[in-house]
């Protein structure tokens, strides 16, 4: 097995579902909630910013439409990120890598980072964000997860960066998967939690790599993923698992 010092529960977008995702508000929301690691979402803005948002548009989060890799950081940071999930975050902005970079140093937390590039911008979205990720956990006991379901982006990252340990997201198991993942020489797979069988737990160890799940909101499941020997949950209810547990 690949080094793992990483815990069993991570919290998606930094609170899941209780405060604006990928905002600094979700990432202090999941860390009071006991939260270790967070997932978050990573694109480049038009000037090469690398900047936390999901989606390639900007109107399900932000007050504003579009795609957002085509807009100047100096444009994206004055956006609205928190008033559509509820007037308490109205005004919070979207965060840039750097600065939840400064918050995960600084108080000790970890982080799991999905490259979600703008289509078409795969491989310059993943070198950019491993790039900044070596620049930005250079020295730390503890780097970042880089994850994405791009498998030209994750190339591009083991380029840039082949220290930092990389996962290949699934929504489905294509066939030759497990050697996609082992060509990429990945630390993990993460996979949608419904994909999982003791079959395909025991290929994945027997390569090497954890196995991780995607997005775990029932107990039932939680426990059904441990029961199998998985690795890591990430999960919306930071109010329902203890990140312990």
């Amino acid at each position: 097995m690949k080094a793992w010092p990483y815990p069993f529960w991570i919290a998606h977008r930094g609170a899941g579902k209780l405060a604006p995702e990928n905002t600094m508000a979700a990432f202090r929301l999941g860390a009071r909630h006991g939260y270790r690691m967070f997932e978050c979402d990573a694109k480049l803005s038009r000037d090469g910013v690398v900047f936390l948002m999901h989606d390639a548009t900007l109107d399900r989060t932000t007050d504003a439409h579009g795609i957002g890799g085509e807009r100047t950081w100096s444009d994206l940071a004055q956006l609205d990120a928190g008033g559509w999930h509820s007037r308490a975050y109205a005004g919070e902005a979207l965060p840039t890598l750097r600065n939840l970079a400064r918050f995960c140093l600084a108080s000790g937390h970890l982080l799991d980072i999905e490259i979600k590039p703008t289509p078409g911008l795969e491989r310059e979205t993943g070198e950019a964000v491993a790039r900044e990720a070596a620049r930005l956990w250079a020295g730390a006991t503890v780097p970042p997860l880089l994850t994405s379901f791009k498998r030209d982006a994750l190339a591009a990252a083991r380029t840039v960066a082949p220290h930092l340990p990389r996962g290949l997201l699934l929504d489905r198991l294509h066939d030759g998967w497990l050697q996609a993942a082992k060509d990429l020489d990945c630390a993990a797979v993460i996979c949608n939690y419904a994909l999982w069988s003791r079959e395909h737990v025991d290929a994945v160890h027997a390569a090497g790599m954890r196995t991780l799940s995607y997005t775990v909101n029932d107990e039932w499941a939680a426990q059904w993923l441990k029961d199998l020997g998985t690795d890591g949950i990430v999960t919306d209810r930071v109010d329902l698992f203890g990140p312990g547990a």
